[in-house]
């Protein structure tokens, strides 16, 4: 068995305002870095971390350091877990995009509908598993490591629609909050997840 810490990295200044995407140099706030030494010091209390993977973007390696820090860890960055691809809307105000009718039924109809010239949650879906399998194809039985997956909201909650086999559609329905936690098992009969969006601010 296999521990997967599934990790949203933590609250940066233009959270629910800018649908900022994979935009370079968006660092976590002061509000984001106390969350990330929370997690850490939460996470280290509770689990035997013994590989910690980002995603590329800074939030998110901001949010791993804290815990590789603690644990003694590299930081393994993994382009098969880096943010949707928001397309042409990459930079655009939430408020801008709520008056468009194709952003009304991106959010409504995920399963057939993408940003222009950007990504499918399907996409992010099959990328961000592959990612995930590699790790677990590092750790053959009778291994059990925790590692720990620090990535992006849409990244967590695709691979929690496919491990609980919702339909794609349903991605609102699941909340993922910034800096928070969902445990996933792997290799027993099927994949548990036994933890969901568990934060601790």
């Amino acid at each position: 068995m296999i521990r997967i810490l599934l990790i949203r990295h933590g609250a940066t200044d233009l959270l629910g305002r800018v649908l900022y995407g994979r935009m370079p140099g968006i660092h976590l706030n002061s509000e984001g870095l106390r969350q990330a030494e929370q997690l850490a010091a939460v996470l280290n209390s509770r689990y035997n971390i013994a590989r910690i993977v980002s995603s590329p973007l800074d939030r998110a390696i901001q949010t791993a350091q804290p815990i590789a820090e603690i644990r003694n860890l590299a930081i393994e960055i993994d382009e098969g877990i880096t943010e949707i691809d928001s397309g042409s809307w990459m930079g655009k105000a939430f408020e801008e995009l709520n008056g468009l009718p194709e952003w009304k039924r991106y959010n409504r109809y995920r399963s057939t509908n993408r940003a222009p010239g950007g990504e499918s949650i399907m996409q992010v879906q099959e990328r961000a598993w592959k990612a995930v399998d590699r790790l677990v194809q590092c750790h053959p039985p009778p291994e059990e490591p925790t590692l720990a997956v620090v990535t992006h909201g849409d990244v967590v909650r695709g691979l929690l629609l496919l491990l609980l086999g919702m339909p794609i559609d349903h991605i609102h329905r699941l909340e993922v909050a910034p800096a928070s936690v969902s445990e996933i098992l792997l290799g027993l009969h099927a994949p548990v997840v036994r933890k969901m969006n568990e934060f601790f601010y």
